[in-house]
């Protein structure tokens, strides 16, 4: 048996790694990476530009060359261009390689607006390992004094620290009401202020119209709806959009995401059963919502792409879904959510009741304590819908709580009788998760 996967990093390698691992000398695994680079954390890159990680080489799981030491046939350098489901065939320049099963890890692409100057030498996307090599080839060439970080998502917000560490004067702009959309805009607004006292300038509802250039052809300021910004660098945080280009030439019908859709097997629908796909390329069965959403991130790359290769392998396996767990931190403030927002809840027709509560990290007499805010969303009935937190260190992994809880089914009510730890230095006696539930469920009743 042939297998051809197209796309190499997480999903991908995931995915060629588990049935190479589970078949042995039975199957042929195809790799077909792009890039130079397999099984990367992209994550890490905006820690990598700040100079917070040991280099390149700390961002990569597992190598080209280790990658082929464990028998997969792994091609870098090489763009699938065609995929043909009738022949079962891939085509990569002038090459043509068969398969019994193909599988679909393409991945995502950054979103790039049609905004005139967007090509302009000195704006960087932050979305490969390229683009931080040329990112950190750019800040150690032209040596800038004034950086603009456009989006103010996951991304937008860990460049704000990057350039921040990098000693840039650094402005935020963003067409949002608050950073971070993820979040409902009352905790969106901690994480504004929470940038603002850092010494970023923080310039929300201010769409981006212009990119201006100097004599030689760089860029040097953003023209917006509230004025011009000079800037002697940009970095892009826009978001990103599933590469589905291959797929869809190939008849891949999209879902209402515009992402493939999959069955919970991750096998592609519409097609013959022999094209399977995961990652960034894909829309995710949401466990709160029971929609299909959006998701790119690389936990579900990962696992998508781990029981894609089961399937394939012959071990019956489903992806379990997910609940929208995300987080991320700006300096001291750590930021995390789960489940629905308050919004989103209110309009899929969930009779929404929300309990924003503050408190501290550990117990109020420890000098570790820092300050944490927890907003959790539920309806009456006890029903738990989702979680948001802002705090200062030690907040954030306490959205894993309130994940579990919410993949589990658990209730407002077995979230305050939960066991949690307590310790002085780690905790109050109530932790801010279950006092955040003891105020939510006075409210649903």
């Amino acid at each position: 048996m042939r297998v051809v996967v197209i796309g190499g990093d997480a999903a991908g390698g995931s995915a060629a790694s588990t049935i190479k691992r589970q078949l042995k000398d039975a199957v042929e695994v195809v790799v077909l990476e792009q890039q130079p680079w397999t099984s990367y954390s992209a994550c890490g890159i905006p820690y990598w530009i700040a100079g917070q990680t040991d280099g390149l080489d700390a961002l990569i799981a597992r190598t080209p060359e280790q990658h082929r030491a464990n028998g997969l046939d792994l091609h870098t350098n090489v763009a699938a261009t065609a995929i043909d489901p009738q022949r079962r065939t891939v085509s990569a320049g002038e090459h043509e390689y068969s398969y019994d099963h193909l599988v679909l890890a393409t991945g995502a692409t950054p979103v790039r607006p049609p905004i005139p100057g967007l090509d302009l030498p000195g704006i960087h996307n932050i979305h490969t390992l390229q683009d931080g090599l040329d990112s950190i080839a750019d800040l150690a060439d032209q040596r800038p004094v004034r950086a603009l970080v456009v989006g103010g998502g996951y991304v937008g917000i860990e460049m704000a620290e990057a350039c921040l560490d990098r000693g840039l004067n650094t402005t935020l702009i963003d067409m949002a009401e608050e950073p971070m959309t993820s979040l409902d805009p009352d905790m969106g607004r901690l994480v504004h202020e929470s940038l603002v006292k850092a010494g970023v300038e923080v310039r929300m509802r201010t769409p981006l119209e212009e990119f201006l250039a100097d004599g030689d052809g760089r860029v040097t300021a953003a023209r917006t709806g509230g004025g011009e910004i000079p800037t002697d660098v940009v970095f892009l945080g826009m978001g990103v959009r599933p590469r589905t280009e291959l797929a869809m030439a190939a008849g891949v019908t999209p879902g209402h995401t515009g992402a493939i859709e999959t069955d919970l097997h991750q096998r592609v629908l519409g097609l013959d059963g022999h094209v399977w796909a995961a990652g960034d390329c894909v829309q995710t069965y949401d466990r709160v919502s029971s929609t299909q959403k959006y998701l790119p991130l690389g936990t579900h790359a990962n696992k998508q792409g781990r029981i894609l290769g089961m399937n394939i392998a012959g071990t019956a396996a489903r992806f379990a879904g997910v609940v929208g767990t995300a987080i991320t931190k700006f300096m001291d403030t750590e930021i995390a959510r789960t489940g629905l927002g308050e919004h989103e809840a209110t309009e899929l027709g969930h009779d929404v009741r929300t309990a924003t509560i503050t408190a501290t990290t550990a117990s109020g007499y420890m000098p570790q304590a820092s300050p944490i805010t927890v907003k959790l969303i539920g309806e009456p009935g006890g029903r738990l819908l989702g979680g948001q937190i802002v705090g200062g260190p030690g907040s954030g992994k306490r959205i894993d709580v309130i994940a579990t809880a919410l993949f589990a089914g658990l209730s407002v009510p077995d979230i305050l009788g939960l066991d949690l730890a307590y310790v002085p230095p780690l905790s109050p006696v109530w932790d801010p998760v279950q006092a955040a539930a003891r105020v939510l469920l006075g409210r649903l009743r």
